[in-house]
């Protein structure tokens, strides 16, 4: 009787820790030069774009490239362009999942893309306000939010306020470049709603 019950809590356990993993969204550090920041991605919500993401991190992508828009009051914007303002070249584009439910609230992430709805590839933009704006509305798409910031927010707020200027065909570069290091996986917290 007692080896029963015990072998009922082990296994009850066992799927308790399983279920738990499988409900832990995946964690990236970005590390820049001015600091960092941790997302906590949602796969749930934006499987197509959470993957396409952690294929640049995993692949080191990201490594030297540069926050190359920043609007006070707005968002910042990376993940295309190195210091010199020269063009990575990114992957085939990920299709827009901006119908997810999600909503381009203060510290989400989100894909940028051409006025195309079909067309972000590796460049993504952090919310530093409520741009609800930017949410799909019926059926016209939006811009795929797919995380949000967990730690970093007031380095987010920092970079959107420092001082920009036009460089070559971009508008609102920051004077003094913010570049990403590097962006890397960590292992997850019990994680919260997406919704939250």
């Amino acid at each position: 009787m007692l080896k029963s019950l015990l072998f009922s809590v082990i296994i009850a356990l066992t799927f308790a820790a399983k279920s738990w993993a499988e409900a832990s969204n995946p964690v990236v550090n970005m590390q820049t030069n001015l600091g960092s920041i941790t997302l906590e991605l949602f796969p749930e919500q934006s499987p197509e774009t959470v993957k396409n993401f952690l294929s640049y991190v995993d692949e080191g992508f990201y490594e030297g490239l540069i926050f190359h828009r920043t609007i006070v009051g707005f968002m910042i914007q990376g993940g295309g362009f190195n210091k010199d303002l020269v063009l990575k070249e990114p992957k085939d584009p990920v299709i827009n999942e901006s119908q997810n439910g999600l909503s381009n609230k203060a510290g989400t992430i989100a894909m940028a893309r051409t006025r195309h709805p079909h067309s972000a590839t590796s460049q993504f933009f952090i919310n530093a306000v409520s741009n609800r704006n930017l949410d799909a509305q019926g059926s016209r798409f939006g811009y795929t939010v797919f995380g949000r910031v967990t730690e970093g927010m007031d380095l987010v707020m920092k970079i959107s306020r420092l001082p920009t200027a036009p460089k070559g065909m971009h508008r609102d570069v920051p004077v003094e470049p913010i570049v990403i290091n590097k962006i890397v996986r960590v292992e997850p917290t019990a994680s919260a709603s997406a919704n939250d």
